[in-house]
């Protein structure tokens, strides 16, 4: 956010944000983002916000959702969010059907490839997409990574219309995924659930016949995160 939207937000006189953005920034709690411009929260203050998703309140809760819904599919089943350049894992159930790919909890995952990443990143308001995409390094994972970023720009713009981020065997390879957003707000996602499989045991047109129950464990999921504004029901976009 700039200065002027975060006075008008908090509704201070500008100089007397600037004096607490100051403060914040030598506390390393925030950061100028860009040019500088835009003010972010620092790496410091994400990682506390993670680690409090990952271990208080309902986090029990979360976990029995997904691993009801890992269950009814047979496949490994991920809860994550934004944060800085990547994506974090809050909580992830696993299926027993490769070893080789086991992402516990707290591992970060790349946005352009990955379900759950490009879902999110589609989400958000263009501008800050933009930024987002043109700030990140669009390494080649496997053969069916998005490296270009004109074509990612394409595939994000798919899979904004149709909220569900697909991945295609583009992170790890032979392994497939699925992704809807989580509704923490009325006006935004920032958190994505996504059943993720071997291609031996499920092709994505596969993975997308249990989209439904996976809409149904994201409204249940956003239950779950104390928010102020109303929730819409992904359903129901």
């Amino acid at each position: 956010m700039t200065l002027m939207e975060i006075s008008t937000r908090m509704e201070l006189p500008k100089q007397s944000v600037h004096r607490l953005l100051k403060q914040l920034e030598g506390a390393w709690l925030v950061n100028r983002s860009g040019p500088g411009k835009h003010y972010v929260c620092s790496s410091r203050v994400r990682q506390m916000a993670i680690n409090l998703l990952m271990t208080t309140g309902p986090a029990a809760e979360r976990r029995a959702i997904l691993q009801e819904m890992a269950d009814q599919v047979n496949a490994s089943c991920n809860l994550a969010i934004t944060s800085g350049d990547s994506i974090v894992y809050l909580d992830r159930v696993e299926a027993n059907w490769n070893s080789n790919a086991k992402l516990s909890p707290g591992t970060r995952v790349p946005f352009h490839c990955t379900a759950s990443g490009k879902l999110l990143m589609s989400l958000l308001p263009k501008q800050q997409r933009e930024r987002l995409l043109r700030s990140l390094s669009l390494r080649r994972w496997t053969e069916f990574t998005i490296s270009d970023a004109q074509a990612l720009r394409a595939d994000l713009e798919e899979t904004r219309k149709r909220r569900l981020g697909l991945n295609r065997g583009e992170y790890i390879p032979g392994v497939v995924a699925i992704a809807v957003p989580v509704m923490l707000t009325a006006q935004k996602a920032s958190a994505a659930v996504a059943i993720q499989a071997s291609a031996e045991q499920f092709s994505v047109a596969q993975l997308m016949e249990w989209v439904p129950q996976l809409r149904a464990t994201a409204e249940r999921l956003a239950m779950t995160f104390d928010v102020p504004d109303q929730r819409i029901a992904t359903s129901a976009s």
